[in-house]
């Protein structure tokens, strides 16, 4: 074998290693998205089937309830126009409370309730997602009537790694 030879196989397999690690960093990344809706978006149908997707907004006030077991835990998500009930089994986070921001990651159940396997907690009380913030504002000019501002391309679900 000519040494251009030995070179060009060399090459070709260098580039099959990296095609190969490519594929699987990929992959990998699309397996681990989580897109961002709100309550209002998973009342109307647009929640991913059988997919992971985050749902924020506020846990309704007086929604809490915790089993003997005290780690499993039922509360609602509202972004103040529809309501979603929310299951979890895990510790939540300190600052969860009623009536303050959360976000919950997991996948939407036949019977239309979300069955979270990870809730955040907002984390001071000055802080709520944007889009969290957005979709409640939004919530709360469609119920008083007002106009809601159209969408910009930066409104759209954003993907988490």
């Amino acid at each position: 074998m000519k040494s251009r030879h030995k070179k060009l196989a060399l090459i070709g397999g260098a580039l099959a290693i990296i095609g190969i690690i490519a594929a699987l960093v990929l992959n990998a990344l699309n397996s681990n998205i989580a897109l961002y809706i709100t309550p209002t978006e998973v009342a109307a149908g647009k929640a991913p089937k059988d997919k992971l997707f985050r749902i924020g907004g506020l846990v309704k006030e007086g929604s809490i309830q915790r089993q003997a077991d005290g780690v499993t835990i039922q509360f609602v998500m509202t972004d103040t126009e529809k309501e979603i009930p929310v299951h979890y089994k895990g510790i939540l986070p300190d600052l969860f409370k009623e009536g303050k921001g959360a976000v919950a990651q997991g996948k939407l159940v036949a019977d239309g309730n979300f069955l979270a396997t990870e809730v955040l907690a907002k984390h001071d009380e000055n802080y709520m997602p944007p889009e969290a913030a957005k979709a409640v504002d939004d919530a709360q000019a469609r119920a008083a009537g007002k106009p809601v501002s159209p969408p910009s391309s930066g409104d759209t679900p954003k993907a988490s790694y």
